[in-house]
């Protein structure tokens, strides 16, 4: 890729696949994964699968915690040179606060452009990398900053969750607390909206029969797809699934980059494996 003057950063919610963010030149802040009294960079001194190892032998859920004031301003520091900008994307401000403490890091900078994305996962990936397609045209940091921000309410976020257990100790989804966890059996999905997650819909049956319907569901939306990308995004544990997936929203829409990427640590803290979605940006808002 060109040289540019744009810089694109993130917190690793994003869920980028590391080829992918090297070859765009994408910075990525890490959120701290912790275990006890032990802390760790997500995706860089931990892995999801250590997440669920951690669960199991433990019985406590691993908590995230945001990149502090002085962190992300020590990013910029280290990332932004002078003269250049930046645009700098977090998680929604509804579910972390990361948003927030970015904010304060960047009350007196007027080159770095911040985006609470409302979202999550591969739904806050698909506005970076979009970020990453308009600095590569040579757009300026504001350019980019107003054409990300007009399309965030369209991002389509969702996901099939295969057990309410992670999200339901972890207490991020309110609505997934009426299921009563997985008494019914029920594999939930998971919708992003307004920044929040909510059950949209309740599925029964086996976890690959569900996941088929749901993606058949998503690529029946009257709604439009636009922009050039499309994401299965998956927990773990259904790896094989997933490519099954892929080829059938390729199948729908061949003109699109289909892209299989796994989640990081954060959102497997809270969701747990087996958890998998389809995300897309519409052309109406969701």
């Amino acid at each position: 890729m060109s040289e540019r003057k744009t810089v694109i950063i993130s917190d690793s919610t994003c869920d980028i696949a590391p080829e992918m963010l090297k070859e765009r030149d994408i910075k990525i802040i890490p959120l701290t994964v912790v275990f006890g009294e032990e802390k760790f960079r997500d995706s860089i001194d931990v892995t999801p699968d250590d997440v669920y190892a951690y669960y199991k032998n433990s019985g406590q859920l691993a908590k995230t915690t945001a990149a502090n004031i002085d962190e992300h301003d020590a990013f910029i520091k280290e990332h932004v040179p002078a003269g250049n900008e930046a645009v700098y994307f977090s998680i929604s401000s509804d579910l972390s606060a990361s948003f927030n403490n970015l904010r304060l890091a960047t009350m007196d900078r007027d080159n770095v452009y911040i985006i609470d994305s409302r979202n999550l996962s591969t739904g806050i990936g698909l506005l970076v990398l979009l970020a990453a397609d308009l600095a590569d045209e040579g757009k300026s940091a504001k350019e980019i900053y107003e054409t990300v921000t007009s399309l965030i309410a369209n991002v389509d976020a969702s996901f099939v969750v295969d057990t309410l257990e992670y999200l339901h100790k972890g207490g991020r989804c309110s609505s997934v607390a009426a299921l009563g966890a997985n008494l019914l059996k029920l594999k939930p999905l998971i919708q992003v909206k307004d920044g929040k997650m909510s059950v949209a819909k309740k599925y029964r049956g086996k976890i690959n029969d569900v996941l088929k319907e749901y993606v058949n569901e998503k690529m029946n939306d009257e709604n439009e797809i636009i922009g050039s990308r499309i994401f299965v995004t998956h927990s773990g544990g259904c790896e094989e699934i997933a490519k099954e997936l892929r080829d059938i929203v390729k199948s729908k829409h061949p003109d699109k980059d289909v892209l299989i990427t796994r989640a990081g640590c954060t959102i497997s803290v809270h969701c747990g494996p087996g958890t998998l979605g389809v995300l897309m940006i519409r052309k109406n808002a969701i």
